[in-house]
């Protein structure tokens, strides 16, 4: 591969890019006028293929959106508008294909090859994922053609995300016809550590095909999911030859020289692939695009590989996410319960990271139980961040919920409900002024809270937006580490991030009175929630952690908790997913089971 050629090129090289951009669902013309904007860009850069992600026109994932005949004829219109503008430059663009017969309508998560203002070829998604946060079988069909287009010689194979995700796939089908590099289209949303294993998936499938890979990958959050780009380039030897940055719209170009892949793939012949697996992957199918080298030829710099590190990623994650959440339902300002503890101060510096300072009221709620340290903790913290705090003592409405309640409660214990008042009490006040100002809520619950029910329904878990859902209390805590020390400043105090965590929901209450330690508690969680491990496998697992392991009871008092909490988290906002498995759309299981673990 080169990264600078001139004007004339040779008819071996291909100057490629990958359009990483930041989409909307449901607004068609909005993503529309943003992929002819970055078609200009690719153009500007001398490109002669730009690729985008998956599903581009119509933002991904559009989930039952696309059961409309208007919505599909919407985003065919667009498509249309688009090739319309499209010069010499070829664009491959995602959009829904329909295809209607006798047994009805089947739609297509398709790829658009567009260039010299027609629709030259099609692309049909093959391989349809159904795991996780994926219903692609809900909605789509599975094609079966797998185009390999031919510019001035070069063969380029077009498939869409989990088609490469498989040991045999469309990459096969198209290299055994030629292809000599491929171009995958994806909206592959971020969780920790998946950068690793998408590098892993492009790098191997360039190697054992012998060919390029230019992946792309789409921004952007898009209410639980985050995408994090990394779009890249691996080159046939199975080395990682650029990405582009993360979390952030970029244009990734390159220049492709192809002319050595018929002497590497004469000498590292692999064993052929059977006729009969290809055959049942899709047929190929051959389209000659006729192209000239554009005029415009740039010099391009080196390709590099950004990086980030897990804790830099996440905090990425949980900004993009909350920004493009309020972005993109077209609120601009929000309020949080500021109650001096960690799960509200991270979330506060998330929002002001987010949408700044100004765009932020933090609003204090002490009631009789709150501790002089918590009152001016939050006063600190709001005030290192530029957030204005306002300051609104619960204990009349307090008082008064319990003067209404005596009567109906008499002769019973205190208890639960009258701990959980407080929280609800705060709940309607701050619903109360997002209904005033046109505000959204913020929630401050962690996972580990969500998990086991230590929230308050209708009380801490109102809002519309739950920042740290998909977060440990662990990760909570390294999470504080993390901002104060990437800066700028340290806005953080160190006497919440070290006070041991209470609800303050009763006198000298502490989080650890009712549950077992964190480091524990969130080790089970992780492995009944993420792992799917059964409660005699997690008594097992946790063995190997001596005295520092959680007990038998511990471990079946936690997954009774998570099991009956289920209730709960179905009336839970939506958070960022940034774990492998996030309550959510990740994990459905019913409220109502007789099943004993």
């Amino acid at each position: 591969m080169t990264s600078d050629n001139g004007s004339s090129g040779s008819s071996g090289t291909l100057r490629v890019a990958a359009a990483q951009i930041n989409t909307t669902v449901g607004d068609i013309d909005g993503n529309a006028s943003l992929i002819e904007e970055w078609i200009g860009r690719a153009e500007d850069k001398g490109a002669e293929i730009v690729a985008f992600p998956e599903l581009t026109i119509t933002g991904y994932p559009p989930e039952d959106l696309v059961l409309y005949d208007n919505f599909i004829s919407a985003n065919k219109a667009a498509l249309n508008r688009i090739a319309s503008t499209v010069g010499n430059i070829m664009a491959l663009v995602g959009f829904v294909d329909s295809e209607t017969s006798d047994s009805g309508t089947e739609l297509f998560n398709a790829a658009a090859v567009i260039h010299n203002r027609k629709i030259v070829a099609i692309y049909r998604k093959i391989h349809l994922p159904n795991y996780g946060v994926f219903d692609e079988r809900r909605y789509f069909t599975a094609g079966n053609e797998c185009p390999v287009l031919s510019i001035r010689g070069i063969k380029v194979g077009v498939n869409i995300c989990e088609d490469i995700w498989e040991p045999i796939g469309p990459s096969e089908v198209q290299c055994a016809a030629g292809a000599q590099i491929i171009i995958n289209l994806n909206s592959s949303p971020y969780e920790s550590g998946k950068q690793g294993h998408r590098v892993d998936v492009v790098t191997d499938l360039s190697r054992r095909n012998r060919a390029y890979t230019l992946y792309v990958n789409q921004i952007g959050g898009q209410d639980e999911l985050v995408f994090d780009g990394g779009s890249m380039m691996a080159g046939p030897d199975g080395e990682l030859l650029g990405t582009a940055a993360r979390f952030e719209e970029s244009l990734l170009v390159a220049d492709i020289n192809v002319e050595s892949l018929v002497r590497m793939r004469d000498k590292h012949q692999s064993t052929a692939i059977p006729q009969d697996d290809l055959d049942r992957v899709g047929q190929p199918t051959s389209i000659e695009i006729k192209s000239t080298i554009p005029k415009k030829r740039p010099k391009l710099q080196g390709l590099s590989i950004h990086r980030l590190d897990r804790l830099e990623a996440v905090y990425r994650a949980l900004i993009v996410g909350t920004r493009d959440y309020l972005k993109k339902t077209g609120f601009k300002k929000v309020a949080i319960a500021v109650s001096g503890g960690i799960d509200s101060a991270i979330v506060t510096a998330i929002a002001v990271d987010a949408i700044g300072a100004e765009n932020v009221v933090g609003v204090a709620l002490p009631s009789r139980y709150s501790s002089e340290g918590s009152i001016t903790d939050a006063v600190d913290l709001c005030s290192r961040l530029g957030v204005e705090l306002w300051k609104i003592p619960i204990e009349p409405g307090h008082a008064a919920f319990e003067d209404m309640l005596s009567e109906v409660f008499e002769g019973t214990d205190a208890g639960l409900s009258e701990e959980n008042t407080q929280s609800r009490v705060r709940g309607n006040l701050m619903m109360s002024i997002a209904n005033k100002f046109g505000w959204l809520i913020l929630t401050t619950g962690n996972k580990s809270e969500m998990a086991t029910g230590y929230a308050t329904l209708y009380g801490d878990m109102a809002g519309a937006y739950a920042v740290i859902k998909d977060v440990p209390k662990t990760l909570v805590y390294e999470l504080c580490d993390h901002r104060n020390k990437r800066g700028p400043g340290s806005p953080i105090p160190q006497a919440i991030i070290e006070k041991p965590p209470s609800a303050e929901l009763r006198p000298d209450q502490l989080d650890e009175d009712s549950l077992p330690p964190y480091d524990q508690l969130d080790r089970v969680i992780h492995m009944y929630i993420e792992e799917r491990m059964s409660p005699d496998l997690i008594i097992e697992k946790e063995l190997a952690f001596g005295d520092n392991g959680a007990s038998e009871a511990v471990i079946r008092r936690i997954v009774r908790l998570i099991d009956i909490n289920e209730y709960k988290r179905r009336q839970s906002p939506p958070g960022v997913k940034i774990t492998g498995l996030a309550f959510g759309k990740d994990r459905r299981l019913p409220i109502a089971s007789g099943w004993q673990k």
